[in-house]
C-alpha cells in the first residue's frame, strides 16, 4: 500500500499496521491482505465481490477489521460482506471507507453489509467514512446495512462521516426477534454542495425487543441532508428515534421521522430538533478570548462527539 492508501486506512479503521486477529484490507478493488483466526474465518466470495465471515459460537472479546480504500480516479466497485455471528459471541467489527480522488473522474463505493445474529449474540459495529483529495470528480459512497437480529441478541452501530464524501445515501434495514436490542448512532457533517441522505427502515418483530436511533449531524455552506426513520412496532416492544442537527451558512436540512404501531403494547417515541447554534454560547466562548470562528467550531466538534 502508498502513503495515500495507509493515510485513508488510519483515517477509517484507525490502523498505523497491519491488525492483529481477523482482518481484510481491500485496496483499489482488490484485497491486499486477509487472514483469519482461530474463532473467525474470513472466506472471499467467488468473482471477489465480497467476503463472508463466519464468527465461532461463544466467541469473546475479538475484533474484526474489514476496511475499504481507494486511491484510483474513476474506480467505480460493489462489495457484498456476509457476517454470520454465532451464539453468545461478544466482538467487535470495525469496518469504513476511505475515498482519495486526485482526478475528474468520479470515484464511487457502494456496499452491502449483512449480518445475521444468532441467539445472545453481541457486536459492536464501527463504520466511518473520509474523503480527501483536490480533484474535480466526485468522492460517491452509498453503504447499506441489513441487520436480522436473533433472540435476545444485541448490535451496537456507530456511523462516523465527518469530512470529504460529495455524495452519500446511507440505508439500514432491520428487524428484530424476541428480546433483540438494536442501538444507532450516527453521526455526520457536510459542507460545500455535498449531498447526504441517511434512511432507516427498522421492524420490531418480537415481544420485547427495542431500537434506539440516533442522529446527530451538521450541515454547512450550501450542502444539503435528509434524515429520514422509520420503527415499526409489530409486537410488545420500546422504539425510539431522534434526529438533532445543527445548519450553519445555507444548508438544507430535512428529518422525517414516522413511527407506525401495529401492536397496542408497542412503545414509541420520535424527536426531531433542527436549528442554529445558539448566540448566548458563541458569546460566552468569545468572552473567554476565542474569535467567533473558532467558538462556532468549539461547538460543533463538542456536538458531535
Amino acid at each position: 500500500m502508498d502513503a495515500i492508501q495507509k493515510s485513508l486506512l488510519e483515517a477509517v479503521a484507525d490502523l498505523h499496521e497491519i491488525p492483529t486477529g481477523a482482518y481484510n484490507i481491500r485496496a483499489n478493488g482488490q484485497s491486499v491482505g486477509r487472514a483469519s483466526s482461530e474463532h473467525v474465518e474470513i472466506v472471499p466470495k467467488e468473482g471477489g465481490k465480497g467476503i463472508d465471515i463466519y464468527i465461532k459460537e461463544g466467541t469473546k472479546n475479538e475484533s474484526v477489521h474489514i476496511p475499504v480504500v481507494l486511491s484510483q480516479s474513476g474506480l467505480t466497485e460493489m462489495v457484498y460482506n456476509d457476517f454470520h455471528i454465532g451464539k453468545d459471541c461478544d466482538v467487535t467489527i470495525i469496518a469504513g471507507c476511505g475515498i482519495h480522488n486526485s482526478g475528474d473522474a468520479d470515484s464511487k463505493h457502494d456496499g452491502i453489509h449483512t449480518f445475521y445474529l444468532e441467539e445472545n449474540a453481541k457486536i459492536k459495529y464501527v463504520e466511518k467514512h473520509y474523503g480527501s483529495g483536490d480533484g474535480n470528480g466526485q468522492r460517491v459512497m452509498n453503504p447499506e446495512t441489513v441487520c436480522h437480529l436473533g433472540k435476545n441478541s444485541y448490535m451496537e452501530m456507530e456511523t462516523v462521516q465527518i469530512k470529504g464524501v460529495d455524495s452519500t445515501i446511507r440505508k439500514t434495514i432491520a428487524d428484530l426477534a424476541e428480546g433483540a436490542t438494536l442501538t444507532v448512532t450516527e453521526r455526520l457533517m457536510t459542507h460545500g454542495s455535498q449531498i447526504a441522505e441517511s434512511q432507516f427502515d427498522v421492524s420490531l418483530d418480537g415481544d420485547d425487543s427495542g431500537a434506539h436511533v440516533v442522529s446527530r449531524s451538521v450541515a454547512r455552506d450550501q450542502s444539503k441532508q435528509v434524515f429520514i426513520s422509520k420503527i415499526n412496532g409489530n409486537a410488545k416492544c420500546n422504539g425510539h428515534t431522534e434526529c438533532d442537527a445543527i445548519i450553519v451558512g445555507n444548508a438544507n436540512i430535512s428529518a422525517i421521522p414516522e413511527i407506525t404501531a401495529n401492536n397496542s403494547d408497542a412503545a414509541l417515541v420520535h424527536e426531531a430538533a433542527i436549528g442554529k447554534i445558539a448566540g448566548e454560547q458563541i458569546i460566552k466562548l468569545m468572552t473567554l478570548g476565542l474569535t467567533q470562528e473558532e467558538a462556532e467550531e468549539e461547538i460543533i466538534n463538542g456536538f458531535l462527539k
